[in-house]
């Protein structure tokens, strides 16, 4: 074999066998689970489902079937309700709705991810015959709103951003620079104007490292799930989680500290995750991806959020790509 050629198939192997991270790590002993089935996790996958916005036993029932809902909560059955959140899941992310965990299904679940929920409020979830026939959204606008959507005062237009971390991970300078171009993709498309709160001031918006439980009430789930989470406004908090590996020029098991800024600035500032896979505002970013740029879909997302502001919104097609 060509010693060029066994480079490139060992650089390949390389990739091909890393392992899931820790946190995600259950999901891959249970392709093929279907309803009807007993496996060892799915009590996990449950969690997994709740945990992003897809499955709620305690708001799937009335006081006739509350008993009948409530049982499989806890346990390793793959329950209608269960197939339901699948089957919902998979519509989410474009994939084939089967309400089966099969291989891509369980691929895509264990790309590390935004921890804000996909979903909120479950109060519909997908039957059994459904499942086979329904894509759900189908909408072209495929941006999201958090519920009640709340946003930043109109009169509000000028926000201050500071620093503070329970972790040390990366230079404060060079998060200061990461976020500097983040918050500046935001504002060439947005009616704000962003600037760094003066030295040992707390400004609107606080963003850090922190791991594990850091009294937020999101706790972070250790390396490959949970990169980082931010709060709807006007809030302000964007936490990174210390426990990933983080660059700026990252490698192919690395997350990209400008890519998740963009993408937690736009939750500060009233965005949900977007159904469109080119979109900031997607929830998923696989390791050793650089995604700084906003899509249309983000554009045309913060500017229907932020549509009764006064002033005017420039760059919109410059800034689209």
């Amino acid at each position: 074999m060509p010693p060029n050629l066994f480079l490139l198939l060992g650089a390949f192997l390389l990739l091909v066998t890393i392992p899931p991270g820790k946190a995600f790590k259950f999901l891959q002993h249970l392709e093929g689970s279907h309803k009807g089935k007993t496996v060892e996790g799915l009590g996990e996958l449950k969690r997994y489902l709740e945990k992003f916005g897809y499955l709620n036993y305690g708001a799937q029932h009335d006081s006739k079937t509350k008993f009948s809902n409530h049982i499989h909560v806890n346990d390793e059955e793959f329950d209608e309700l269960l197939e339901s959140a699948v089957g919902a899941y998979q519509s989410n992310y474009h994939l084939n709705i089967t309400g089966i965990l099969d291989s891509e299904t369980i691929q895509h679940m264990m790309l590390p991810r935004c921890g804000v929920p996909d979903v909120v409020n479950v109060t519909n979830s997908l039957s059994s015959t459904q499942i086979k026939q329904t894509k759900l959204f189908n909408m072209v606008a495929m941006y999201s709103f958090f519920p009640g959507r709340p946003r930043w005062p109109l009169s509000k237009t000028y926000l201050t951003y500071s620093f503070q971390s329970s972790a040390q991970v990366v230079g404060l300078q060079e998060l200061r620079l990461v976020c500097s171009r983040a918050f500046r993709k935001w504002q060439n498309v947005s009616p704000f104007t962003f600037v760094e709160a003066p030295q040992g001031a707390v400004g609107d918006i606080v963003i850090g490292f922190h791991r594990g439980n850091h009294n937020d009430g999101a706790p972070f789930d250790g390396p490959g799930g949970v990169f980082a989470h931010s709060f709807a406004p006007t809030k302000g908090w964007f936490h990174y989680d210390a426990d990933e590996d983080w660059s700026s020029n990252p490698n192919m098991s690395q997350i990209d500290l400008e890519s998740v800024a963009v993408h937690e600035i736009g939750h500060v500032l009233g965005l949900g995750h977007s159904r469109d896979r080119n979109a900031i505002m997607y929830a998923s970013l696989p390791t050793g991806t650089i995604k700084r740029n906003l899509s249309t879909d983000d554009i045309q997302g913060i500017r229907a959020l932020y549509s009764g502001s006064t002033r005017k919104i420039s760059y919109y097609f410059q800034c689209s790509a």
